[in-house]
């Protein structure tokens, strides 16, 4: 029943005590009425809009579809720079598929959580494998190399409540492996994972029979009797951006192209399984943003920036990428390893300290505990887009159980290419890396999860 029929039901039982006549009346009750819900109306949308800015009202030429550039485009360096900057235009990524979904995500498959758990001391398992016994170790995150003397951080396996994770098996994983491509793609975070699984597998591989290509944006480790590789590919932001040097990308501002990632696609398209991260370089500040079109448009000569904030630009990039998935990712397996924690700030687990991740021994073990260096908005977003992947995505929920490792971090045992100051060396904490992980550690079972989905 619409309005007008409840009001005119209503109609005999109203009496209006007022000197003027009816007709004059019964306008003025409409047209309040009618002025009252236009009111009611726009304040609603006001708010819907305020509230969900995906109902902003975009024009058709909002919406971008991505990886359309063409390869001769003006590739992203070190040395680009924003001749001028301007406020976000609001455009979107186009990257939805008309299609049915494509089924659940491989993680819902599974009928155990193996994601939810606690870690165990066994001393008698692990380490899986031993920082002085891998030639390809990082000094980044050799902490017993470089002065670390309580190695319990080695010996903790992650116990799901109500399963097992499968166990390792070198053996076994060079078998999943035979004739094929694993890379890892990402930041140095990733690049941790894909030093903790070299390091796992290299042990069988007789000395002269793998080899190691010098360090690149591409790092290629391979082993002939298998003719597999386990390969690197530095992109910390996935799409093609200023900081694409695997070595020299302490810049001051992140310039990315949103609506591309075919520079980095170029090399991991031909690879068989996929590791895909990205998050901590999205939490440095505010990104800038030059789209393919724009800078097609001025021919290179003034290159006009958009500027939006992390969780924004970042959210731009993964519909890049989510694009580049749903529409060449065929016969691949591909990952996507979430955020990795940091522990900046001992108040959160120890409430009424000053310290960090620095002298931690042990792991957290209050069940669910979330700090600060595990954005909430930023899982949600990442959420959103991998669910709408389905089943084209496997995703290695590592957030959670390395939350419980403040104890994992290289802290201040690690090679510092930079002096430290008299006052930094006097207090520890404010030269403490709480963002990496020491090897052997917290990544080798990242990549027994990865080895349990394979």
């Amino acid at each position: 029943m619409n309005m007008m029929q409840r009001w005119n039901r209503k109609r005999p039982h109203v009496h209006f005590p007022f000197p003027f006549p009816f007709p004059f009346h019964f306008f003025a009750i409409i047209l309040l009425v009618f002025i009252g819900c236009s009111v009611l109306f726009n304040e609603s949308r006001i708010q819907e809009i305020h509230h969900d800015p995906d109902h902003l009202p975009l024009q058709p030429d909002s919406f971008v579809k991505p990886n359309l550039g063409s390869r001769s485009n003006e590739l992203l360096d070190r040395f680009i720079r924003c001749n001028s900057t301007k406020e976000y235009s609001g455009k979107k990524i186009q990257w939805v598929d008309p299609k049915p979904k494509l089924g659940r995500r491989r993680d819902s498959l599974e009928r155990c959580d193996v994601f939810s758990g606690k870690w165990v001391f066994d001393n008698k398992s692990y380490p899986l494998h031993h920082e002085a016994h891998c030639p390809y170790m990082s000094d980044q995150l050799a902490c017993h190399k470089h002065g670390r003397v309580d190695l319990g951080y080695q010996y903790w396996r992650w116990q799901p409540h109500n399963c097992n994770l499968k166990r390792w098996n070198v053996t076994e994983m060079w078998e999943k492996l035979r004739g094929k491509r694993l890379m890892f793609v990402g930041d140095s975070l990733n690049r941790g994972q894909w030093i903790s699984m070299v390091c796992m597998l290299q042990s069988v591989i007789p000395a002269d029979k793998r080899s190691m290509s010098p360090n690149a944006p591409l790092t290629i480790f391979r082993a002939e009797e298998y003719n597999a590789t386990v390969e690197f590919l530095w992109a910390p932001l996935l799409v093609d951006s200023n900081s694409d040097d695997p070595v020299n990308h302490r810049l001051d501002e992140r310039i990315i192209r949103p609506d591309s990632v075919l520079k980095h696609s170029a090399k991991w398209e031909h690879a068989d399984i996929l590791v895909f991260n990205t998050y901590l370089w999205w939490r440095q500040g505010p990104v800038k943003l030059l789209w393919s079109d724009e800078e097609h448009h001025h021919q290179h000569q003034h290159r006009t920036c958009e500027e939006l904030n992390g969780l924004g630009a970042m959210e731009l990039a993964m519909g890049a990428w989510a694009d580049w998935v749903q529409s060449k990712a065929h016969e691949k397996r591909v990952f996507f390893v979430t955020m990795s924690p940091t522990h900046l700030w001992s108040r959160e687990w120890e409430p009424g300290s000053e310290g960090n991740c620095y002298n931690e021994q042990r792991p957290i073990e209050q069940e669910g505990y979330w700090g600060s260096g595990s954005d909430l908005p930023t899982m949600r977003m990442v959420d959103k887009i991998l669910g709408r992947l389905g089943s084209k995505v496997s995703v290695l929920n590592i957030t959670q159980l390395s939350e419980y490792r403040k104890d994992g971090h290289p802290s201040i045992y690690r090679k510092f290419w930079e002096t430290l100051s008299p006052e930094q060396l006097s207090k520890p904490s404010t030269y403490s890396d709480c963002i990496h992980w020491c090897l052997p550690g917290v990544p080798d079972v990242w990549n027994e999860l990865l080895f349990h989905f394979l």
